[in-house]
């Protein structure tokens, strides 16, 4: 299978496998997945990255919830609010990631498998699994949390989808404290004249 704004047309047999298991076992996650990848591109593009960081990034983006492949389905399908038990094994998926994207054989596998596990940190380091803060997050997990959390906004199982002006307004809230202002600060310009803002 194929995503839908590919950008690498060499990776693995085994990234690839990898892609379509995440399909097969949970297709909107895949969706989630390939729609982070592309706006981690526009916004990766706009920072000035080379080509060869934009590959780690759309791979670490490609990849960022692959892990959720081990989480029960009575978690993973459900459609109302987690309870803290059920977010406790939902956010070990970071970790399950990092140990995917490592044994998939991966160029710059080790650099990518670190941006899968820490794209849940938090930039005042209230996140997980490390609680690292600031430039200790590699800089492509501050790039694919910011992708990451307007997709998420928007295309919520368990919550009301919130419009574009919405999520914009809680990405500059988040500046300085979940997410890296400078990343914040790019994606607001990206997102204005990307394919995948929302209309509303």
């Amino acid at each position: 299978m194929e995503t839908s704004y590919g950008f690498p047309k060499d990776i693995p047999a085994s990234a690839t496998a990898v892609c379509i298991a995440l399909h097969e076992r949970d297709s909107s996650t895949h969706q989630h997945c390939d729609r982070v990848s592309a706006l981690c591109l526009e916004l990766g593009r706009a920072c000035g990255l080379s080509r060869h960081d934009l590959r780690r990034l759309w791979l670490a983006a490609a990849f960022h919830d692959v892990g959720k492949i081990g989480i029960p389905d009575r978690i993973l399908r459900k459609t109302t609010a987690l309870t803290e038990r059920e977010w406790t094994v939902m956010r070990s998926h970071s970790i399950r990631s990092e140990r995917i994207v490592l044994a998939a054989s991966l160029a710059d596998g080790e650099t990518i498998a670190k941006a899968v596990r820490h794209h849940h940190e938090r930039f005042d380091g209230t996140g997980y699994p490390d609680g690292l803060a600031g430039e200790a997050i590699p800089f492509l997990s501050r790039i694919v949390a910011v992708a990451d959390a307007y997709d998420a906004m928007s295309h919520r199982r368990y919550a009301a989808r919130r419009t574009h002006t919405e999520i914009v307004e809680e990405l500059q809230r988040a500046a300085g404290r979940q997410h890296d202002p400078y990343f914040v600060a790019k994606f607001v310009q990206v997102i204005e004249r990307s394919r995948f803002r929302e209309v509303a």
